[in-house]
């Protein structure tokens, strides 16, 4: 069945590996999938973070090729430097281990492709800095990093927003409003 490009709120995430959601007990990545079959909202992988999804069971391995991944590609002197001030914020004295790149690759491949990164990596007692931990300071490269409970949240706004739009849309030139308004 074709999109309603209507329907879509030109939201796009990326998902880490942690939130791949094999057994379904994650309610809010259940939402998020949920929206995405609707075509409310698009969530793709890294090539990295599928590539690690797929070591797991093979329920999890089915869930993550499920997703359109992209890849770094990282060809410019700009996405270069990119790259290393992403491996500076997360890893000050240098990325060491394969999971450290790994996690400097996802987080960039999000940023370029301006894609909200949904990860559960970091900010917690036991693991403070992460990839969330640091979220402000890759903000302020321009890259989105959040749970999945704030990119439920985050599709809510935008839902009400366009919800809005469409009301209004209808109520000024008398068009029906489609069947999905304030069902999302």
């Amino acid at each position: 069945m074709p999109r309603d490009d209507r329907r879509f709120t030109t939201l796009c995430f990326h998902i880490d590996a942690n939130r791949i959601n094999a057994a379904a007990k994650l309610e809010s990545m259940n939402q998020l999938e949920r929206w995405r079959a609707a075509g409310v909202i698009d969530i793709e992988m890294a090539e990295p973070a599928q590539n690690e999804a797929m070591r797991g069971s093979s329920a999890r391995a089915e869930k993550a090729m499920n997703y359109i991944y992209a890849q770094a590609m990282a060809g410019t002197a700009g996405e270069k430097e990119l790259l290393r001030k992403i491996e500076g914020i997360l890893f000050p004295n240098g990325a060491k281990t394969a999971n450290e790149l790994r996690d400097v690759e996802i987080v960039f491949i999000a940023g370029k492709y301006d894609c909200i990164l949904v990860t559960n990596d970091g900010a917690s007692r036991s693991q403070p800095g992460g990839i969330l931990g640091n979220r402000e300071k890759l903000a302020k490269l321009r890259i989105k990093v959040c749970t999945d409970e704030e990119a439920v949240a985050v599709v809510r706004e935008r839902i009400a927003r366009r919800d809005e739009y469409l009301r209004a849309k209808s109520r000024r030139i008398g068009t029906p409003l489609p069947a999905w308004v304030g069902c999302d």
